[in-house]
């Protein structure tokens, strides 16, 4: 039988190997740890997730779920999921619009979809297909994308990455408003981009649990 001594040495051995090697292919580690946390997150959420859905379709016209083509890593396009809890004609005149505070165009009874941000769990199957990850910058569509490098040239460096449900932008600056207002969020995701760590992903997350009552979103 191997000594005490030996079975710590050699234990902790493979926990620095793990760590070295979890550093070193980070990439690739959060991609598995990513779908593995996104379908226990899934699962776990399941009851909440028919709910929704269930009040969606009774208190509103329209499909249960807004699908929308936003820009991936390194620029490939996918198509995110939400819960819908805005009208089906909300964009109908005016195109793509910033969120807003008190936004007219959400479905009263969803409105608590929004402040909760519960609206955003379909995205969990985003991650589970390898589009989104749990933590990166926030997917944007192709025409803000454009309209916001007029202003700032350098912001599809946030393409570098999988974009996130939740990210270091979004626990520091909450909802984009405005371009104007953009600026910030995109230094916060240029931050995070240029020294992502396991312990970086672990603290934003934990903060993520702060923003489920985020009048902001309402």
């Amino acid at each position: 039988m191997p000594e005490p001594t030996t079975v710590i040495a050699v234990g902790t051995g493979v926990v620095g190997l793990g760590a070295h090697l979890a550093r070193r292919y980070f990439e690739m580690a959060k991609e598995v740890a990513d779908i593995v946390l996104g379908a226990i997150a899934f699962a776990i959420t399941l009851p909440l997730f028919i709910g929704c859905a269930v009040l969606i379709k009774v208190c509103s016209r329209g499909p249960i779920f807004f699908r929308q083509v936003r820009v991936g890593k390194d620029g490939r396009p996918f198509t995110m999921y939400k819960f819908r809890t805005m009208r089906v004609d909300a964009e109908a005149e005016n195109g793509a619009q910033w969120a807003q505070s008190k936004d007219p165009r959400v479905v009263s009874s969803c409105r608590w979809m929004r402040i909760s941000h519960v609206d955003e769990l379909p995205q969990l199957l985003n991650v589970i297909k390898g589009e989104m990850s749990l933590v990166g910058p926030r997917p944007e569509r192709e025409e803000i994308l454009n309209d916001l490098e007029e202003t700032y040239p350098n912001v599809r460096q946030r393409l570098a990455v999988r974009p996130g449900i939740t990210g270091l932008a979004q626990i520091r600056h909450g909802y984009d408003s405005s371009v104007e207002g953009f600026g910030k969020k995109l230094a916060s995701d240029l931050e995070y981009i240029n020294d992502r760590r396991w312990c970086k992903e672990l603290r934003i997350l934990l903060a993520t649990f702060g923003k489920f009552y985020d009048r902001q979103a309402n």
